[in-house]
Parts: C-alpha cells; sequence; structure tokens
C-alpha cells in the first residue's frame, strides 16, 4: 500500500504553505502565439464516400506477369478468384493523379529493428510503416485529415459497415465478406475473437501497441455471430469513440491460423515463446496488408513484395498496390531524412527538428529529388511524472519518495516554471519551427482552445521559492537539495529522467531538461535507453520522470480517447494501477476521467467541445504534464511518385505512411527506377521471394 510521504519520516514535506506566499494567478501568464509559418500547407477536405466504397466490379486486373508467370501456370488462382465478394473500391475523383500503373519501388530507411511478425503478441516490426504495410484493422483513421470537420467518423476497412441497436449499447459489424490472408486463407471472425480473447483479453499479452480490454470500455464483450459478423456489448450507449480505437493499430488481427497453434491456450509454449514463435527471419507471415515481408538480413534491409490476395483495387478494378516492392534499410532515424533528402531513400517523416534548415535549403534547390511538405505542428514532447505512490514499478524509499514530489502541484509548477520553453525550442532549430507547448492539447488541433489553456511562464526565482516552502532545502551544502530528514534518509533530491535514444530530439530535450533543473537544486540523472527497451520500462512503470513525444490522443482527440485520463488500471502511460490492481487518484485526475468519460459516451459536438475545454484546462491548470515544445513535421517523398495528397501530415491520426494512402500511390513509367530486389515474384511462390 502507498505510504504518504509525510508519513515516511519525521520532517515530513511543507505540502500546503507555498501557495501562501505565492497565490497561482501571480504564477500564470500570457501564452504566446505559434510563430506563422508559410512552408504549411493545407488538405482539400471530401467525404469519406468520395474516398472509398466496396463493391464488385465487372472484371479485374493485376500486373501482366502476375498472370502469365504464375496464374496461367496454375500456381495461383485467377484474379477475381483472390478477391472479396465486393472488394474495397478506391475513387479516382479521390486520386490527386488519377488511376495509376504499376511498378517500382518504395524505399524507406527506418532506426528501428524488427523482433519478429507476431505484432499482437507483442514483437515490434520495427516501425517506420512496417506494421502498417503488412497489418489491416476494423477500421481506419488515416486519411481522415482530409475529411470534412461535419463528417468526421472512422472509415470503414476490414469491418465494410456497422449498426448500432435502438439502446445503443449493441455495435453489430459486419467483416469484409471473402477477403483472404495473403497465403490464401479465409480471413474471418475467428480471426477478430483469437485476438479479442487471446491476446487483448489475456493478461499475460501484450499486443504491440498496447491493447486492453480497457480501450473499448470497462465491461466490454465481443462475440462472434457468424463468420463474417461480430457484435460489440457495451456498458454505456452509443460509444462512438470506440470506432477511432478500432483502428491502428489497436485492433488490427492476425492470423490466427498461424498464431494460435503457438499460442499456451492451445499449445504447451509458455508466453514468451508464443510472442517470439515467428522471429525476423520467418520469412511470408501472413498478412491482412499490401505487402509480406519476403527478405530480412540483420542490419541491413526488410524487402516487402505486393500481396497477390491484398482485397482493394481502383475503380477500373486493378488490383492494388501499384508498387510492387517496399524495401526498409535499417540504419537510424537521422539518416533516414538524411537519404530521403539525398534521394537515395524515398520517404521520410521528417520530425527531428534539428534537421530542418538544412532540409528545406536542399530541397529549394532545383536538382533535388525530393520535396517537402510541411503540416500542423503535431509534434510536440512533455516531460511526463510517474504519479502511481502504490506500488506500480515497486518503487524503492527514493523512488517513492519521487512519486510523492510528483504527485504535489507546487513541486509540479516549481518544475514547470524552471523550464525555459523558448530556450527548449531554440535548441532544436532556429526560426519560426517551434511554438512554447504548455501541455495537454495541442494548438492549431480540432479541440484545442486558448482560452482554457492555462500558463505558467518561465519564472526561477519563484520555482525555488516553491521548492523552499515545500521543505526541499540543500542542508549539506553541496547543491542539491535534500529530501525532509525521516524522508529518503534526507538524501539528495535525485530524479531519473527517462528518454528514446534512438531519438537525437529525445536526448536533446532530456538533456536539456537535465541542464535546466540544476539551477533549481534538483540532480537529474539521464537514463537515454534504445527504443524497445524504453518502452519497456515505461510500461514497467520504472521510471521517475519520462520525456516523451505526446502520442496521438493529444493531436486528434476522437482516437484512442480513453487514454486521455487514467480511465483504466492499465490504459494511462504515467498512471498506472499498483499490484493490487487500484489506482491512487487525485482529485483532479478523477475530474479528468470523469471528462473524459463524458465525451466518449456523447455524440454531440457542440458538447464535446465544451467538455475539451473543460479537460483542457484541469489539465494545464494542475500541470499534469509538463509541455516542453512542438513544432510541425514534414513529410519528404521523392519527386517520382504520384498520388500525395495535398496536406498529408506526417502524423495526425496515424503516421504519413497510412495517411497518403500508400497502397494507391504510384510512379508513371517514364519515372519508374530499376529498385526492384525480386523483380517478378510473389510472396511464398514457387520461385518467388522469400519461397517456403
Amino acid at each position: 500500500m502507498r505510504k504518504p510521504i509525510y508519513a515516511l519520516g519525521g520532517a515530513g514535506l511543507l505540502l500546503s504553505v507555498s501557495m501562501l506566499a505565492l497565490p497561482a494567478q501571480e504564477l500564470t501568464g500570457e501564452l504566446p502565439d505559434p510563430p506563422e509559418f508559410a512552408a504549411q500547407s493545407e488538405p482539400v477536405f471530401v467525404s469519406i464516400s468520395d474516398i472509398q466504397e466496396y463493391k464488385a466490379l465487372p472484371e479485374y486486373h493485376e500486373p501482366d506477369w502476375v498472370t502469365s508467370k504464375y496464374v496461367d501456370a496454375g500456381t495461383l488462382p485467377p484474379v477475381a478468384e483472390r478477391l472479396p465478394k465486393e472488394p474495397l473500391v478506391y475513387k479516382a475523383g479521390n486520386m490527386p493523379d488519377g488511376i495509376g500503373v504499376y511498378g517500382d519501388t518504395m524505399r524507406h530507411v527506418i532506426g528501428g529493428r524488427p523482433e519478429g511478425w507476431n505484432y499482437i503478441g507483442g514483437q515490434s516490426q520495427g516501425w517506420g510503416g512496417i506494421d502498417i504495410g503488412l497489418s489491416e484493422c476494423l477500421t481506419r483513421t488515416g486519411p481522415l485529415f482530409m475529411v470534412k470537420a461535419d463528417e468526421l467518423e472512422p472509415m470503414p476497412n476490414l469491418a465494410k459497415s456497422w449498426e448500432w441497436s435502438e439502446d445503443g449499447k449493441e455495435l453489430t459489424m459486419h467483416l469484409i465478406e471473402g477477403a483472404k490472408w495473403s497465403d490464401g486463407d479465409p480471413f474471418d471472425s475467428e480471426d477478430v475473437m483469437f485476438y479479442w480473447n487471446d491476446n487483448v483479453n489475456d493478461p499475460n499479452v501484450t499486443p504491440l501497441n498496447g491493447a486492453t480490454p480497457e480501450s473499448f470500455g470497462v465491461g466490454t464483450t465481443l462475440e462472434a455471430i457468424d463468420a463474417y459478423t461480430i457484435k460489440w456489448t457495451f456498458q454505456e450507449a452509443f460509444p462512438t469513440q470506440y470506432l477511432y480505437t478500432m483502428a491502428y493499430g489497436t485492433f488490427c488481427p492476425g492470423p490466427s491460423h498461424m498464431l494460435k497453434p503457438q499460442h499456451p491456450k492451445y499449445s504447451s509454449n509458455t508466453y514468451e515463446q508464443y510472442k517470439n514463435a515467428f522471429p525476423p527471419e520467418y520469412m511470408n507471415m501472413p498478412v491482412m496488408g499490401a505487402w509480406v515481408p519476403v527478405e530480412y538480413r540483420p542490419d541491413d534491409i526488410i524487402v516487402m513484395r505486393r500481396n497477390p490476395y491484398y482485397w482493394k483495387v481502383d475503380e477500373n478494378g486493378n488490383q492494388l498496390p501499384y508498387l510492387n516492392e517496399m524495401h526498409y534499410r535499417l540504419s537510424t532515424w537521422a539518416d533516414r531524412d538524411v537519404q530521403a533528402v539525398a534521394g537515395s531513400g524515398d520517404f521520410s517523416n521528417l520530425e527531428q527538428a534539428e534537421s530542418y534548415v538544412e532540409s528545406l535549403r536542399r530541397s529549394a534547390e532545383e536538382t533535388a529529388p525530393a520535396r517537402l511538405q510541411f503540416g500542423a505542428r503535431t509534434i510536440g514532447y512533455a516531460l511526463r511524472m510517474n504519479f502511481s505512490a502504490n506500488g506500480w514499478g515497486e518503487p524503492d524509499a527514493r523512488a517513492q519518495a519521487v512519486r510523492e514530489l510528483n504527485r504535489n502541484l507546487d513541486f509540479r509548477k516549481a518544475v514547470s516554471i524552471a523550464l525555459d520553453r523558448q530556450r527548449l525550442g531554440d535548441s532544436l532549430v532556429r526560426g519560426p519551427f517551434t511554438a512554447i507547448y504548455p501541455g495537454g492539447l495541442y494548438a492549431g488541433t480540432t479541440y484545442y482552445d486558448k482560452d482554457s489553456t492555462v500558463y505558467y511562464p518561465y519564472n526561477l526565482e519563484a520555482a525555488n521559492k516553491l521548492l523552499d516552502d515545500l521543505g526541499l532545502i540543500d542542508t549539506d551544502g553541496n547543491g542539491i537539495r535534500n529530501f525532509p530528514a525521516g524522508t529518503a534518509n534526507g538524501a539528495d533530491v535525485e530524479i531519473t529522467v527517462l528518454a528514446n535514444s534512438d531519438y537525437g530530439t529525445d536526448s536533446n530535450l532530456a538533456e536539456g531538461v537535465i541542464a535546466q533543473m540544476e539551477p533549481l537544486g534538483l540532480r537529474v540523472i539521464g537514463n537515454l535507453q534504445q527504443g524497445t527497451a524504453r518502452d519497456d520500462m515505461a510500461q514497467a512503470g520504472t521510471f521517475d520522470w519520462s520525456v516523451e513525444r505526446q502520442t496521438a490522443e493529444m493531436v486528434a482527440v476522437v482516437q484512442n480517447t480513453a487514454a486521455l485520463a487514467p480511465t483504466g488500471p492499465r490504459i494511462f502511460p504515467f498512471h498506472r494501477a499498483g499490484s493490487d490492481g487500484t489506482l491512487d487518484l487525485l482529485p483532479f485526475e478523477q475530474e479528468l476521467v470523469d471528462v473524459v468519460n463524458k465525451f466518449i459516451a456523447t455524440s454531440d459536438n457542440t458538447e464535446r467541445a465544451e467538455l475539451m475545454k473543460r479537460y483542457q484546462h484541469i489539465f494545464t491548470e494542475n500541470v499534469y504534464s509538463v509541455g516542453l515544445t512542438q513544432y510541425p513535421g514534414a513529410l519528404i517523398i521523392n519527386k517520382r511518385f504520384a498520388n500525395i495528397p495535398a496536406g498529408a501530415p506526417i502524423f495526425m491520426f496515424n503516421w504519413a505512411e497510412d495517411n497518403i494512402i500508400r497502397e494507391r500511390v504510384f510512379v508513371p513509367e517514364d519515372k519508374q527506377g530499376n529498385y526492384e530486389l525480386h523483380p517478378e515474384t510473389l510472396p511464398g511462390a514457387p520461385g518467388g521471394a522469400g519461397a517456403v
């Protein structure tokens, strides 16, 4: 059980006196508007029905070499037999450059390394768009950046349609009928139910993006009605919010015919063996996505080839994707930007602000192979504090004392106003890129309201006064404040800050926080970990502070909304339940939970807007996380690619790899290069790439 810090020793902390000396209104200030940035582009807004529909077409087509080499040879069924009864059809009117042609490769460079192909069991494929290229989900959100605001709702995907019961507590979904995994095995409700029953609801399994039962509402159930119909039952009425949660990557079923025999429930495997049953060396793992992994060279490359059973087409009946191959060079995230700008790579989400000036200069040259397209400021970083004081992560005495400090509003205010956010932003890149970020929702996004945002500007003198009044005094003269006698043995206040060493921006901001805490008398020690290790520590709760890039819910709100507050014991990234399963919520946290639950329960847009104003006020007034900086990202795309939508952000409802709808991206014949490593081959086919 949690012990209050005032009970950990005789002196305790003076938790209630600081605001007597420093009234809250004297710490707040006017939040500066973000600087104007002319390089940002705007999307063309349409309806979902303008983008896609499901219907049968009179005839279907595929690359000529697929027909002649595989269909005519009898090793692959005709394309019409490989497609579902009513495939998903992309409409030409929404394609910026119209119906495409087959051929060519998109060359990615990534900094991640694949753990294996069992993403629903918790394995990472290395990120950088690999998982988006091989997995498909019940709904889809990436392209919603171009959907009219008053028509905003998740796009149908594996679930082609759905309807609500009269009382709004049951949602019946109709799956696409006749679609197949890339090895020809039927996709049906068994795949959905295996994911739900034996992965999401198995506490020993953590799917790749951390889906939990609470992600879809406490007490929610799911059942299969028949092979192509499933039914959700919710505790609340019309929780339309969860339709967004059923998109990438929270409800993307895996191939049950491959994974189920490896699951401990159906085998003698341990959970660790289940998770690692399909290592990166295993080729042709069945997918529902447009491309299948066919080659893996450690620390070199992952190659993916077109899925011969992909279930989407264009209006002319051409089976997608247009691009035959995807490359993922295994390098670094910084190298991804360099190669995309230089032309040796084709695509990058330019999100490391340190690279912006040079990238813009190079792209402005007439001979530049790539162009840059900036979106809204939807990249933001915050300092998150571990609020769990009742056992999550099994803290020792020092870590427990830090968590009690984290839970104190005056301490959080002191940390916040001791940070010079303008300097932090300028340390990444100078110019009109970065903006002061007080925390909470991003400026420029749908639900942001400046008047509801409480901003505590830089004030080092007031920050030191707040800590003095908390009883945190340097008692041994070494320049570091000490805990009060009896608390953590009166030791120096030492705090570890977790950050991802894979990204220069994360490391730089962590170093900036460390430096700016020194004048406050706090010794902050950096704990820089590579992505997977950092994620594991964050999941386990073994951190004091964490410098993190804010997640999708802070941008879109309507997606993964439950994670805006600790609405369940395992759902919130920096406050989870202790070993007894209880959450020790502070009063303002409970207010946030109530606001979020009300938002989820209503579909009234006016009410939702008001609820998010309330959320933003509570969040920023209580410094629930310490905002650091926010800035726009840029899509770097080689000029030879067509069908790139205007205004596609690198991150909003999803990453740009999904936003641009890669399966309909193509290269005109006169611009195609000789980049395919396995030309005229298909995954797993006799004589094909990665044949087994």
